[in-house]
């Protein structure tokens, strides 16, 4: 007993550090090994739970948290988890219950509150959430995310872009069911049309560039017009799942301007379908990609319309929406012309059509 006993508690302790290091599939070998030793076990439980929670697999989370909790109720940690797996499956109702249990036994959890405001947000209960985020800031919760999240929801002067874990976090754990919820569920075109409006300059391009490519939804599409096709994106996760398609050439996760600043390759084309809805300020993309492109070019991109004449806000679904007008601003001060625009919409939400305005603009 006391060699399975010691053999459960490696594995363990080796899946506790794969999770603090972010390597969620080592973490979740090691745990399943260390409670297949020793079932039942409410820490292990826990930790796999929350483990399950990291690979976007929320079903099988919950299960093991309810597990753990059979045996301990009051378990703080595996309710804050419970909640957050209620959340990932839509469960609202449940999932604010869940938060609440969790802010009555430990009030000063400042993630709890992150998450109760994020739960009153989606149930439309604005004034509530932003007093939750100020309660989440004030117990030493994330300050810049839940920053972000209170503006979203009180105006004024938006920050000029997320928070850069926020954008990684959100897509990781998107990345699985990407395609098919955003094409099959939100009718999602924005690649489409795109796509088509590059075929339309009948060229063929030396050098292409897919930012923010996804799972790769754009690749297919515009293989057939490159000679060299790359694309990066902050989420690995989405850039494991683009290189499955076999059509990049090359395939980087980074920041966009950090991978644009760094590249040696000059581009010929650039484009970015639905991706600047989670960038904001886009004079450092414009001038990143002005300097990485000669005279002819094309730079192509979507955003979501802004209905106002300034330049850019952020919305409470946290994406951010740009103004014609700020867009032809930047393509006149960074050398670009705009030869087309259209508006169309981008996918829908709620079932209701998002406006898009989608541009190509072409490097004087």
């Amino acid at each position: 007993m006391s060699a399975t006993f010691d053999q459960a508690k490696d594995f363990f302790l080796q899946g506790l550090a794969h999770y603090q290091a972010g390597r969620y599939e080592q973490a979740d070998a090691q745990l399943a090994a260390s409670l297949a030793l020793l079932p039942g076990r409410p820490s292990t439980l826990t930790n796999l739970g929350a483990t399950r929670l990291k690979l976007g697999r929320a079903g099988e989370a919950l299960e093991l948290l309810d597990e753990a909790l059979a045996q301990e109720p009051g378990n703080v940690e595996a309710l804050g988890h419970r909640a957050t797996a209620l959340a990932e499956l839509g469960k609202l109702h449940p999932a604010l219950a869940g938060v609440e249990q969790v802010l009555a036994l430990a009030p000063g959890l400042g993630q709890a509150w992150s998450l109760r405001g994020s739960l009153l947000k989606d149930l439309g209960r604005t004034e509530e959430a932003a007093a939750s985020f100020e309660k989440a800031i004030a117990h030493g919760a994330d300050a810049e995310l839940n920053g972000y999240y209170l503006a979203s929801l009180r105006g004024g002067q938006a920050p000029s872009a997320p928070p850069r874990h926020y954008v990684e976090n959100l897509f990781d754990g998107y990345a699985g069911d990407f395609e098919e919820h955003l094409v099959r569920v939100l009718n999602y075109r924005a690649h489409d049309v795109l796509a088509g409006g590059v075929r339309k300059l009948q060229r063929r391009f030396a050098s292409a560039l897919d930012l923010g490519c996804g799972t790769g939804l754009c690749g297919p599409l515009v293989r057939p017009l490159a000679q060299r096709l790359e694309g990066v994106d902050l989420s690995a996760n989405m850039v494991e799942r683009a290189g499955r398609l076999g059509a990049y050439d090359q395939l980087t996760q980074s920041d966009l301007v950090e991978y644009l600043a760094v590249s040696p390759r000059r581009y010929d084309l650039v484009l970015a379908a639905d991706v600047f809805i989670y960038v904001g300020a886009l004079e450092p993309v414009f001038a990143a990609v002005a300097r990485a492109m000669d005279a002819g070019g094309v730079f192509c991109f979507s955003v979501e319309e802004s209905a106002q004449a300034g330049g850019f806000q952020l919305q409470p679904s946290l994406r951010y929406v740009h103004s014609e007008a700020y867009v032809r601003s930047l393509a006149a001060q960074h050398g670009f012309t705009v030869t087309d625009t259209v508006r169309h919409p981008i996918r829908e939400d709620q079932r209701k059509p998002i406006p898009g305005l989608f541009c190509w603009l072409t490097k004087a």
